[in-house]
């Protein structure tokens, strides 16, 4: 389904982009970023809360490491202000570009199986469903805090994948 070669191209689109997004919201006021702007997760740092949490749970899947240091209840307030955020993002983002590194195309293959808290079940899916879908979450909850962004007359450079810089 992927290749080792989509998780490297895909972790460094990730932290490009977070790079993009933490070079605007840190000169912005903290009232905008925890304004409800009626997103899903209501605020932008909610959601960029929601994404450091839920890459910091896969990521853990994924490397066998520690996962989120708070509950799923408390998941939008992970980091209590914006530069606790980036912090952590550059951290996981460090992470995530080290697994992806190291992944082989054996790793890749048969199934991932873990005990979800939200839905109070064992889950089975194919590792390569779970790697595409954190990797989609991610472009997905960056999007919203693009739009939110954008609503709040704030912009960041590119976001298209075919317009990342090369290393």
């Amino acid at each position: 389904m992927i290749t080792p070669e989509y998780c490297r191209v895909m972790s460094r689109y990730n932290a490009w982009q977070n790079n993009a997004i933490w070079q605007v919201v840190d000169a912005m006021d903290p009232a905008e970023l925890d304004r409800d702007r009626g997103a899903f997760f209501g605020s932008i740092r909610a959601t960029l809360n929601h994404l450091l949490w839920g890459d910091q749970l896969w990521i853990s899947r994924f490397d066998g490491g520690q996962g989120p240091t708070c509950d799923a209840k408390d998941h939008v307030n992970l980091t209590a202000n914006i530069s606790d955020w980036w912090a952590a993002r550059f951290r996981t983002d460090g992470r995530i570009k080290a697994w992806a590194a190291d992944v082989s195309a054996i790793d890749l293959v048969g199934e991932l199986s873990w005990f979800a808290v939200t839905a109070n079940r064992e889950i089975h899916k194919p590792v390569g469903q779970c790697v595409t879908h954190f990797f989609n979450h991610q472009t997905h909850h960056r999007g919203q805090v693009h739009a939110m962004l954008t609503a709040a007359g704030v912009s960041t450079d590119d976001t298209d994948l075919v317009l990342m810089p090369v290393d």
